[in-house]
């Protein structure tokens, strides 16, 4: 397993981490994900720590706090051997606190994940997004006072606009507090946006970036064809969402490259595809989940290999959409013209 440091922090992780969002079904919209139970969550647990997937990532909002429980079980006597990410924010019952990056809510968030995780610490703490209604300050010297605690080591923060990241990140420096080191966020080789703005932005402050979806809710699997219905066991057809939709000729287009370059390789589609990611700029962590133990080995099959530059150059083109304003107009500076843009 490879491992990276996560932005500008002195923190090693894997470039894969397995995700928990199928752990428990506890609603109709994370049954669509899966129902992993403890059992099966100690076996791929078993699998990812034999492989050195030592990151997993949940979130106080999996089922209402049950993937979180499932998680601890999972790593029953092996802690010291996992980095836990989790995350706060998004809203854990009906209150007006019972949301947000208020001091209020996020001290509680923090205590109730603890406690439902059995660990002292969070290694590494992410708002699961960005709260407009509660001053920047507040928020950030709330995970200041997580930090200098002892209970938790690293902040992140995840789907945050250009401007709330480097807003916060000013916020942290001109205050010497903890600063966001890493930036968890949607990208693939069907959604590159990432690319416009945060991707510079994190090149230029030191925030890694943690990827979410990368096989675009499944769409990046294989199993999605030109001409044929989405399949049925589908987390999209099940109900559990699957990112914004695509022109059907940009998808399948790219998915036809997919199919060339997985011959070539002799690697599997989504293996070309979460290989592709690891290759960009700022990528530090993939994010993946599995229903099955069929599905995590496959997953592994994405590192120990890199496609050449002319696969991702592949890649790259068919999957090239035009960017909106300002973002072309400064393509034609001179000095942007480089691969990060």
């Amino acid at each position: 397993m490879e491992y990276r440091q996560l932005g500008a922090s002195g923190l090693q992780i894997p470039v894969l981490s397995f995700g928990t969002a199928t752990f428990g079904g506890g609603n109709d919209f994370f049954r669509a994900w899966g129902n992993t139970d403890v059992a099966e969550a100690r076996r791929l647990v078993d699998i990812c720590l034999e492989a050195g997937v030592t990151l997993f990532d949940t979130a106080n909002v999996y089922s209402q706090g049950l993937a979180e429980e499932i998680l601890s079980k999972a790593l029953e006597g092996r802690r010291q051997e996992a980095l836990i990410s989790t995350k706060a924010t998004f809203p854990m019952g009906d209150g007006p606190n019972d949301f947000g990056s208020s001091r209020l809510h996020l001290l509680k968030a923090c205590e109730d994940s603890l406690r439902r995780l059995n660990t002292d610490h969070i290694d590494i703490y992410h708002l699961h997004g960005f709260d407009a209604r509660t001053p920047v300050q507040e928020t950030l010297r709330a995970l200041d006072d997580l930090v200098q605690s002892g209970k938790v080591r690293y902040i992140a923060c995840s789907n945050f606009s250009g401007w709330h990241l480097m807003k916060s990140l000013s916020v942290s420096e001109r205050h010497g507090w903890a600063r966001y080191v890493g930036h968890q966020v949607y990208y693939s080789l069907i959604n590159r946006e990432y690319e416009w703005e945060l991707m510079p932005l994190g090149l230029d402050q030191g925030v890694g970036a943690i990827i979410w979806s990368p096989l675009a809710g499944g769409r990046l699997g294989g199993r999605y064809r030109r001409g044929q219905p989405a399949p049925a066991d589908s987390r999209q057809q099940q109900g559990g969402g699957q990112g914004p939709d695509v022109p059907e000729e940009l998808l399948f287009g790219i998915v036809d490259v997919l199919d060339e370059l997985a011959q070539e390789t002799e690697k599997t589609v989504a293996q070309v595809a979460l290989n592709w990611l690891l290759q960009r700029p700022t990528v530090t962590n993939l994010v993946f989940g599995a229903r099955n133990e069929e599905q995590l080995r496959q997953n592994l099959g994405a590192v120990g290999w890199n496609l050449t530059p002319e696969q991702v150059a592949r890649l790259d083109a068919a999957s090239n959409t035009p960017p909106i304003y300002p973002y072309w107009h400064q393509r034609n500076f001179p000095m942007l013209k480089s691969s990060v843009v």
